[in-house]
């Protein structure tokens, strides 16, 4: 009788310790960029992006020379043809930063589910997706959850503040469109260029960090005092911290998400991250005081809702699809015919297992693709 591997009941392999992790650093990842954004006044957001930039590299290459990742040197030719996709993760990271900066984390948290729609739609018209009649439902959730959230936040300003519109919502409208584009951008180019899990990281970090950079320094008031005045002698500490700390989080938040994935299923990571939207919003209340109203309330439920809803029509889905793959497969004549065949060149057909089934032999990668994680969930 062979006994169990030994590291099967480690911490390593424990799906409620993966899913602990994913939860705490999706949870973390937003408050530290609250915080640098609201707390300290923070308006160098390309500054910022440049920060967590160089701390996901350095991270990379600490784990890389650690023997624990692998990833491809930069190769010029590949680098040109990668650069679009950059310059529209910046766009997504930078346009979501500023709407964090501007609206509540709940409000910010309801909005992020409209992006799911854009992606929707536009798998429809790039890859030929079908959309079901759940999903149909879940978007309605969806628009429901954000019409009742953004019409209470509407409500809450008064005619004498000179206020009747949150540039928040200007930035999380550019946000959505600018998320769905490089989400789908990407997910046409990637195959293209063959890239592993830890080269698109490598590649999006290493392109975009220049970018960020040069455009801090014309935009972001450099010669003008502003750097002086955000980096003041009392919160200068402080704030270094907290700008590490969201780099660190964002990274963290990439190795939670494949973890997560390693330990359980998709299936499960997906109905996590519809419930870990719940804790997220839930935050913003208790560390920044966001208003509790029962427009956030129910917009949360109903965001909360939609989300199960869509992650329980993708699974539908993807269990349909496999179980047509399996009967494809399994339709097929094991061995052909030896006195009637039509086409002498055909050789035997093997039963193999279906390339969409998980090899549970191999180890999954430590990382899936997630880099909108810098800034926002």
């Amino acid at each position: 009788m062979t006994a169990p591997p030994p590291s099967s009941g480690s911490i390593a392999n424990s799906a409620p310790m993966s899913i602990l992790a994913y939860c705490a650093s999706s949870i973390l990842m937003t408050v530290t960029n609250k915080m640098v954004l609201s707390h300290f006044d923070f308006r160098m957001n390309f500054l910022l992006l440049s920060v967590q930039t160089t701390v996901a590299i350095v991270l990379l290459k600490v784990f890389k020379n650690a023997g624990l990742i692998s990833f491809r040197r930069v190769d010029r030719t590949e680098a040109k043809k990668w650069f679009p996709i950059s310059l529209t993760l910046v766009a997504m990271v930078y346009t979501g930063s500023k709407s964090l900066q501007y609206l509540s984390i709940p409000l910010y948290t309801i909005f992020k589910n409209l992006t799911i729609i854009l992606i929707a739609y536009g798998e429809v018209l790039w890859f030929g997706s079908k959309v079901t009649p759940m999903m149909l439902l879940s978007f309605a959730f969806m628009v429901l959850s954000s019409v009742i959230a953004g019409w209470s936040d509407l409500k809450s300003f008064a005619p004498s503040d000179g206020v009747f519109f949150n540039i928040g919502y200007f930035w999380m409208g550019l946000n959505c469109f600018s998320s769905a584009g490089y989400v789908l951008y990407m997910r046409k180019r990637i195959k293209h260029f063959n890239f592993k899990d830890f080269d698109t990281v490598y590649y999006n970090n290493i392109l975009s960090l220049p970018v960020m950079l040069i455009l801090s320094l014309f935009l972001e008031g450099w010669t003008s005092g502003e750097f002086e005045r955000t980096f003041s002698e009392d919160v200068r500490q402080a704030l270094v911290v907290a700008m590490v700390l969201s780099g660190v989080s964002s990274f963290l938040i990439s190795y939670g998400s494949a973890w997560c994935v390693r330990c359980t299923s998709s299936t499960t990571y997906s109905m996590v991250g519809a419930l870990n939207k719940l804790p997220v919003a839930a935050s913003g209340i208790l560390f920044f005081g966001d208003p509790a109203t029962a427009g956030n309330i129910f917009g949360i439920l109903f965001g909360f809702i939609a989300g199960l809803l869509y992650s329980y029509s993708k699974t539908a889905q993807a269990q349909t699809n496999l179980a047509l793959a399996n009967g494809s497969a399994l339709s097929k004549p094991l061995l052909p015919e030896t006195t009637a065949s039509s086409n002498p060149g055909d050789e035997a057909l093997e039963l193999t297992t279906p390339a969409s089934l998980p090899n549970k032999s191999s180890v999954p990668p430590l990382y899936i693709p997630n880099p909108d994680g810098k800034v926002a969930d």
